[in-house]
């Protein structure tokens, strides 16, 4: 499968009010979203009760090595806002 069809998921919830299985349950929908568009998803990286304001996550980090790497062509979040809040 080429870089452009493997996938990577990133989760993040940003307060200590939550809890995991909202990561799970983020990481469970863009899974199913990845099989309904026929990626591979190669990587889930998640950070737990951190502010979408900061780039300074070590998930969202290995994520942007990994991608600087070429192990995958797509990121696939629940929402943008997961991603960043800029």
């Amino acid at each position: 499968m080429s870089t452009a069809r493997r996938a990577a998921i990133y989760a993040r919830y940003s307060s200590d009010l939550q809890r995991d299985a909202s990561l799970e349950d983020q990481i469970r929908a863009c899974r199913n979203y990845a099989a309904r568009q026929d990626l591979e998803v190669v990587e889930a990286y998640s950070d737990r009760a951190v502010s979408g304001a900061s780039l300074m996550r070590s998930g969202l980090q290995k994520l942007l090595r990994d991608a600087q790497a070429g192990s995958f062509g797509v990121v696939i979040a629940e929402a943008l806002d997961r991603l960043s809040r800029n």
